[in-house]
């Protein structure tokens, strides 16, 4: 990994997911219904909805955690199965491309120092300790995290974890970059930070699929939203901006209430969210 954001998608456009039919249940609970979705490769699309709709259930299906009870899920026009996943070279390329970042970073992090957190990915996908190293160094200067590099993950604040959360993933050079409610927990100047990393991944070719509440960043980290609703299912995809002015749908969803008021001709958006 170079320069820090190295990679530029050569087929960019081209469809990297596809999601068909797709349904997936708990134990006596429906999570997803009839979800049929395509990502283009190089697009940033957010995932929008109220707790519950199935957002992480399908960015866990999208990064082979989980499989559809129904439907059929592609990468890379490639189907993704229970039975392929199975194949350790299989696996191995499949998790190279897809990287997923945890709501809760504890969750993700469970060596006893940094740098073994981010050497993880590396070391089981067969690299060399040489090239481990240096993945390693490229991770802790880009996102400026060098001075964690023997800390212990537990003692660090959320905003500290989340960074060697994203580190761990980048270790790997996704082509894809999934992030279930990466701002949750951040203090504003964490969360900037945040933004602006993930449109630099982007703008750089990598493929963001982001699932967040915070509705203000909805624009800035996304050029499309795909909305869910209590169903289930997907009920609206469109430009980012767009759907933020769809007021009725967003309220039909009990994603939020949403009243306007003029400035001098300039219309402000106040949102009260309620999905927590």
């Amino acid at each position: 990994m170079r320069d820090c954001l190295p990679f530029s998608c050569i087929l960019k456009g081209f469809k990297m997911i596809e999601i068909k039919d797709v349904s997936y249940s708990y134990p006596g609970l429906s999570a997803l219904n009839g979800i049929n979705l395509r990502i283009k490769k190089g697009e940033s699309a957010a995932l929008m909805g109220p707790n519950g709709s199935g957002k992480s259930t399908l960015l866990k299906l999208i990064n082979g955690i989980i499989f559809p009870d129904r439907g059929t899920y592609l990468f890379d026009r490639e189907e993704i199965t229970r039975k392929k996943l199975a194949d350790t070279r299989f696996a191995k390329q499949f998790h190279q491309k897809i990287g997923f970042v945890f709501q809760n970073s504890d969750t993700q992090l469970f060596c006893s120092d940094v740098y073994d957190e981010i050497a993880f990915g590396p070391r089981q996908m067969g690299l060399d300790e040489r090239e481990v190293e240096e993945r390693v160094n490229d991770c802790l200067a880009c996102l400026h995290i060098q001075d964690f590099r023997n800390r212990a993950p537990y003692h660090m604040s959320g905003g500290e974890k989340r960074k060697v959360a994203i580190a761990c993933v980048l270790a790997l050079n996704p082509e894809v970059l999934v992030l279930d409610e990466p701002m949750e927990g951040l203090d504003p100047r964490t969360q900037r930070w945040l933004v602006e990393f993930l449109v630099q991944l982007n703008k750089a070719g990598k493929t963001l699929i982001t699932s967040t509440h915070n509705l203000d960043l909805v624009p800035e980290i996304s050029s499309r939203a795909i909305l869910f609703n209590e169903n289930h299912t997907i009920v609206a995809d469109m430009p980012s901006e767009t759907l933020l002015t769809q007021v009725d749908l967003l309220k039909s969803v009990n994603l939020v209430d949403e009243y306007y008021h003029i400035h001098e001709g300039a219309k402000h958006r106040h949102f009260h969210d309620h999905s927590f």
